[in-house]
């Protein structure tokens, strides 16, 4: 075998450098309008509506969502959870997992193109550009010409609306981790700490790059849920597809006559499919890991099938084996109901009866007893033997409680101090000591198990227990 000469050598390898290092073409995407497209102006909404709204919202006094790192307390309207809850946490993060491995075997990129983050904000971003520069053509000829007077109007006032936008999304995402009204009167005022300052424009500056400039090549290259999708994808999985059976050979035909009268598919090879997708593929070309599923496609070619009186559908949301064994839809949802679904479905109930369920059962105040190990045990005043102990209370809920100790597990054992009842604020953490002795002489040496129970005296009571040990040296 003959070795390549240096000139088919630098040939390749200069091919190989274009592949991988291939500079990014500006995907100039065209409107479209229909059902899919509607439905992703619905998520756009409905997300929007609750991701800017809901750090304004009051509950009993105080913000309904907010996420308190300094004190170390997440409020959810009328819950309260502490770093001890951090259990509801992770039952949270496994169930979204869980929903999107569900939704992704069932129907494709469903969260990708309707409600992922980048998604929507490209969509709102993208729709600024097109009311500011005009819609694909024109867009295209305003970057082809030359700087001037009107250009440079039309680029800042897209840029400008472009920052605002971002730097409204980053003032909202530090809302929901510090009092909103609070960081409302500190812009205002210009006296914004160095932290909200920095969140603010980090987390604008990333919106504003992401969906401004990056956009499909997030999708494309960034996230890792494009790389390890087809895990979760199997033959029956309802996906974005283009029909060949139908569509090929594709070509340019008459209106009025049928396309297999004149040698042609349905296709037209009108391109528009490509020209409405927002990561700039060729959905012809089959199931592609760019592919976010958000049915512009479909809306697109409908819209084409209708004016050359043809059944919409050359593009829709099937299953690979929909297409090959051309079942009806009927049967396409038959199939939905397959063991992946049914495990997916159980586990993901499951794990939702197990976060609901912790929630109802959760002790609204919380009890921990911890000995005091620099004294194990003292004789004091009184013929008694007394033994000390750190007790934390945790009032986890947001009403007031006056709350009393108790003690049992040995004989003549008493509560010396606190004598009283112990106030605990709503939403509060204290620590107080706790001193228990009993008299001398009917102490016998041991270590001894006792229980320690405090009880609440309001309209509601609540008990809440802890084990520790009696010292008798």
């Amino acid at each position: 075998m003959n070795a390549p000469s240096p000139g088919q050598a630098n040939g390749e390898l200069q091919a190989t450098e274009e592949l991988l290092y291939e500079a990014r073409k500006k995907i100039y995407m065209r409107s479209v309008t229909g059902v899919f497209a509607n439905w992703r102006w619905a998520m756009v909404w409905f997300t929007q509506i609750i991701f800017y709204g809901l750090p304004w919202l009051q509950w009993e006094g105080r913000q309904a969502v907010l996420l308190d790192l300094v004190q170390r307390k997440f409020y959810f309207f009328g819950l309260v959870l502490w770093p001890q809850d951090v259990i509801f946490l992770a039952l949270l993060l496994i169930i979204s997992a869980y929903g999107l491995f569900l939704f992704t075997a069932i129907a494709g990129r469903l969260f990708c193109g309707y409600a992922c983050p980048q998604t929507v904000y490209t969509q709102i971003f993208m729709w600024i550009e097109r009311k500011v520069e005009g819609d694909r053509l024109a867009r295209i000829r305003l970057d082809a010409q030359p700087m001037d007077a009107r250009k440079f109007a039309r680029k800042s006032l897209k840029h400008g609306l472009w920052a605002a936008v971002a730097l409204w999304t980053g003032f909202t995402f530090v809302g929901y981790f510090t009092s909103i009204h609070a960081l409302a009167g500190e812009v205002v005022s210009l006296a914004l700490g160095p932290w909200e300052t920095f969140w603010i424009l980090f987390y604008g500056f990333a919106t504003y790059g992401n969906a401004g400039f990056m956009r499909e090549q997030v999708c494309k290259y960034m996230c890792p849920y494009a790389r390890f999708q087809s895990v979760m994808f199997d033959r029956d999985t309802l996906i974005v597809t283009y029909d060949p059976a139908r569509g090929e050979p594709r070509g340019k035909r008459k209106k009025d006559a049928p396309a297999r009268a004149q040698g042609k598919g349905d296709c037209v090879d009108c391109s528009i499919c490509v020209q409405v997708c927002p990561t700039g593929i060729d959905i012809r070309e089959g199931l592609q890991y760019m592919c976010i599923g958000c049915g512009a496609c479909i809306d697109a070619c409908d819209q084409v099938m209708d004016k050359m009186n043809t059944p919409r559908g050359l593009i829709r949301y099937s299953s690979e084996n929909a297409l090959l064994k051309h079942w009806g839809r009927a049967q396409q949802w038959a199939h939905l109901l397959r063991p992946r679904i049914l495990i997916y479905s159980t586990i993901l109930l499951l794990m939702v009866g197990m976060f609901i369920g912790g929630l109802v059962v959760r002790e609204p105040v919380k009890l921990n007893v911890m000995r005091d190990r620099r004294v194990l045990a003292r004789e004091i005043p009184g013929g008694m033997l007394e033994n000390l102990y750190q007790v934390q209370l945790m009032n986890a809920s947001e009403k007031p409680r006056r709350m009393t100790f108790e003690v049992k597990g040995l004989p003549g054992l008493a509560v010396i101090s606190p004598r009283g009842a112990v106030d605990l604020a709503p939403s509060t953490n204290v620590l107080r000591p706790l001193e228990l002795a009993m008299p001398t002489d009917d102490a016998r040496k041991g270590v001894y198990k006792i229980e320690i129970t405090a009880r609440s005296d309001d309209g509601k009571p609540v008990v809440v227990r802890s084990d520790s040990t009696f010292i008798v040296p």
